[in-house]
């Protein structure tokens, strides 16, 4: 089961973080691994690779990662679960001074009606908007998700002009982070994955929230036992409601 879709065509972030690799000066070498050996189809180590339960669905919602310099390269990147389980999901390096075509293209495609997910106290009431249904006939919801941390996100939102027509969708959740790969100081700072999972709430797709909500679990667990060079557990209750979402 653990290399059931190590094989699997690669998805936005992965040729992301594979371009991003080609244009490095010398090797990323994240840590841990014998050897630093990873996964391709995961990310975790060998040992922990959990590409035989990585869940497959079909969701109405897409999601346009745009990432910091690094992220993808990082292990520890939810964007990639997000790729993973949502089959729109695109996704692009940002820089300041240059903007991929194929970007600009995404945000006129008229099949979507796009939103930017960013607090709504950065920009004037107008812009902001805390629902996404109902869309007009054959429109599907984009959501723009800034793939960075935060002071990195705040410097993209500014500087990135493009988005300035955009509505902006601003999340007001009432749980805290679950996330413990990487830490803010704020309960309320989520990462990418987590609201990406808020943004198919709201879309009215819940089972794909939850299903990736599960699947975060199910990484962090993994990730972090592989840390303590503990065995993962494949019958603990983060594997156990991911199954039972996939059944659902």
């Amino acid at each position: 089961m653990k290399n059931a879709l190590a094989l699997k065509a690669p998805h936005a972030v992965s040729h992301l973080r594979a371009e991003r690799l080609a244009r490095s000066a010398k090797p990323f070498l994240a840590r841990g691994g014998i050897k630093g050996e990873r996964c391709p189809g995961c990310r975790l180590v060998p040992s922990h690779c959990l590409c035989g339960v990585r869940p497959e669905l079909a969701t109405q919602s897409g999601m346009c990662l745009l990432m910091a310099d690094i992220e993808p390269l990082k292990p520890s990147n939810t964007g990639w679960l997000i790729a993973d389980v949502v089959p729109d999901t695109f996704a692009f390096g940002w820089t300041r001074t240059e903007v991929d075509p194929a970007l600009m293209a995404l945000l006129a495609d008229p099949q979507w009606q796009t939103f930017v997910v960013f607090p709504g106290e950065f920009v004037t009431p107008d812009r902001v908007v805390q629902a996404v249904q109902p869309l007009p006939a054959g429109q599907r919801p984009l959501f723009i998700l800034l793939d960075a941390t935060w002071p990195e996100a705040r410097k993209m939102f500014r500087k990135s002009p493009y988005l300035n027509a955009l509505p902006v969708l601003s999340l007001n959740p009432e749980q805290v982070s679950r996330y413990q790969l990487r830490r803010s100081k704020r309960d309320d700072h989520f990462c990418t994955s987590e609201v990406a999972a808020m943004c198919l709430e709201l879309a009215g797709e819940a089972h794909a929230a939850e299903t990736l909500q599960a699947y975060l679990d199910v990484y962090t667990h993994h990730y972090l036992q592989a840390k303590h060079q503990l065995p993962p557990q494949w019958d603990g209750p983060a594997h156990a409601c991911l199954q039972s979402l996939k059944q659902a």
